[in-house]
């Protein structure tokens, strides 16, 4: 890989862009590769074809056990939603115009990056992880933010109890309707006919309308008598009203909600790799190298806190100012166009010195 020139970018459109601009400054299509080669969808779990893919891609572009841990960071920053540009360069030449075209774009300080990581727990590329999602990589991006920026973004979280209401079942009402019978006396007069026959002992001469009755026939008579007829009638002797009444009643609801409080407690700067707090020694040093210049403190502070930064990083670790500084100068001045680095460079060396625990060499 002796003129392979590698860059990773946060944001597709960089990378494209430092892309066509290899491109149009004269190298092959063939020789200069975006991976992933498409802008990634907003959400996404990472297949296994696509981690094979990935693993292939640096493998070949660094070999298979050469460079392990530099393959591994790579295939991890485009897992986590970075993308990875590489130009391969005839010569040196062309290779230097590689990296003077590629720092354009903003990319990444990959070595820092891989610090990060390795603080919160990053051991390796893992094939089986999934590609992070768009609110995770946001979220890490902020953490980067916050970490070149000295500062941390704390969320207070607080509880708000909700009270609300519902119908529930409280028992009820069945009604049931059934028949019952009950024995009924009742009493009444009937009147029943009944035929008699009376015979009389008589002796006297008949007479003529005796006489006219004195031939043959017959004569009928009936009796007759009541019944009693039982008949019913259906009446209402009684009404049952069912129905509802409406109470309110008001209840209290006790409960606990829960809160987060930030503290924050001031540190103070501390060398051989600790953590920035507060820029007093800073200002000190400031006061004494520039104070008589005029202009203002915060004009130099970026400068304190990149030399602070980078020399504790794995690149710059243990190294020399004399074999820093080329590096640091470029990376500066293309970082800030604005800033020389002849006014700066103190600065910045004092930062880095506040890390390594050496004075001037």
């Amino acid at each position: 890989m002796e003129n392979t020139v590698v860059a990773v970018y946060d944001n597709y459109a960089d990378a494209k862009k430092a892309y066509e601009t290899l491109i149009d400054a004269g190298f092959s299509p063939a020789s200069v590769q975006v991976n992933p080669p498409s802008e990634r969808p907003a959400a996404t779990t990472g297949s296994e074809q696509e981690h094979t893919g990935i693993r292939h891609f640096f493998r070949s572009l660094f070999g298979m056990d050469e460079d392990k841990e530099q393959n591994e960071v790579y295939a991890e920053s485009v897992r986590r939603g970075s993308y990875v540009l590489t130009a391969h360069a005839d010569s040196e030449a062309q290779a230097d115009l590689a990296v003077e075209i590629m720092n354009r774009f903003e990319p990444v300080d990959i070595d820092e990056r891989a610090t990060h990581w390795r603080s919160r727990g990053w051991s390796g590329y893992d094939e089986t992880a999934p590609m992070l999602t768009a609110d995770e990589i946001e979220q890490e991006r902020r953490g980067y933010a916050a970490g070149k920026t000295g500062s941390a973004t704390l969320p207070v979280i607080q509880e708000e109890l909700k009270v609300g209401k519902r119908a529930v079942q409280r028992g009820g009402v069945r009604i049931y309707q059934r028949v019952s019978e009950t024995p009924v006396n009742e009493s009444i007069t009937l009147r029943e006919e009944e035929i008699t026959i009376e015979r009389h002992p008589v002796d006297h001469p008949a007479s003529e309308a005796e006489m006219a009755a004195f031939k043959e026939g017959s004569m009928e008579m009936t009796e007759s008598a009541e019944e009693a007829v039982v008949s019913k009638t259906a009446r209402v002797v009684e009404e049952v009203v069912v129905g509802k009444e409406v109470h309110d009643h008001t209840e209290t609801i006790k409960d606990s909600v829960r809160r987060t409080d930030v503290e924050v407690e001031k540190m103070g700067v501390s060398g051989a790799g600790g953590t920035m707090g507060d820029d007093r020694d800073f200002r000190t040093h400031w006061q004494t190298s520039y104070g008589s210049q005029g202009g203002r403190y915060e004009d130099y502070d970026d400068a304190y806190r990149y030399g602070y930064q980078v020399a504790g990083s794995d690149r710059y670790r243990n190294r020399q100012w004399s074999e820093m500084e080329p590096d640091l100068r470029g990376d500066w001045e293309s970082r800030h166009p604005g800033s020389t680095w002849e006014k700066v460079k103190d600065a910045v060396r004092y930062g880095a010195e506040r890390v390594t625990g050496r004075g001037r060499s």
